[in-house]
């Protein structure tokens, strides 16, 4: 991939070819399996993986994407639920700003704290525009967060708030309706917010199976993550 990751992602977005990420939290990830774990990923020709996690303790996530690293030659790309998850190992950071909430930390304290870091990083930076959708459950985001999540219902909200994140500045757009989530982001609300905004579109959490990824797709999703799905059956099939 001579281009940059978000050029990669921007490109594909204006041709309309889609993408796919897997997620790997590596709370829940044997990193002695990542080996096999990749085999699987490149098999259902994933173009992403991405890293993180709410509750990844300090180091693990560096050493984590070390040896993720030795069995792949697939983009990774951190994923964060704090500024303690950054490597270097990585190859680029969704720098991520949770616009659905009103919690400082997460709009911008978090992200100041990366600060001395990344002012000397090889990452990539990709500022993204975070959401959270009403996913029916308490996802961990949620619980460590201490925010609302958007109603599936409240197209409007989500439609705004997805606006202004790329008034913002923001090179993407990220619907999450949370890991674990019994009911994906619906159609009606991804279409909606791609209709009203000019920059790529990623959409992820509970999608399990081949309809709902295809669904996502066909409503407007530039790029799909699965996460839970792949780490309860990692043979699962798109």
């Amino acid at each position: 991939m001579n281009k940059t990751i978000l050029e990669f992602i921007q490109k594909a977005s204006i041709k309309g070819e889609k993408l796919l990420a897997i997620l790997l939290d590596p709370d829940k990830t044997s990193i002695e399996k990542l080996a096999e774990i990749t085999s699987k990923i490149e098999k259902l020709k994933a173009n992403f993986i991405f890293v993180g996690g709410s509750f990844v303790e300090n180091d693990v996530t560096d050493l984590f994407v070390e040896t993720l690293k030795k069995h792949t030659k697939l983009p990774v790309i951190l994923f964060p639920g704090d500024f303690s998850q950054l490597t270097n190992h990585a190859d680029a950071l969704l720098f991520l700003s949770l616009l659905s909430g009103r919690n400082p930390e997460y709009l911008i304290e978090q992200q100041i704290k990366s600060v001395p870091f990344l002012k000397n990083s090889t990452l990539e930076i990709i500022p993204t525009g975070y959401i959270l959708i009403d996913g029916g459950t308490k996802s961990s985001v949620l619980k460590v967060s201490d925010t609302k999540p958007i109603s599936q219902e409240n197209v409007e909200l989500a439609v705004a708030t997805a606006i202004a994140g790329m008034y913002k500045g923001k090179q993407l757009i990220y619907l999450e309706a949370g890991s674990g989530a019994k009911v994906p982001v619906n159609s009606r609300l991804i279409s909606a917010v791609k209709k009203h905004i000019a920059i790529p579109l990623i959409v992820g959490g509970g999608i399990k199976t081949k309809e709902q990824l295809n669904k996502a797709y066909k409503n407007g999703a530039d790029l799909v993550v699965v996460g839970t799905a792949f780490e309860n059956n990692n043979t699962f099939k798109f």
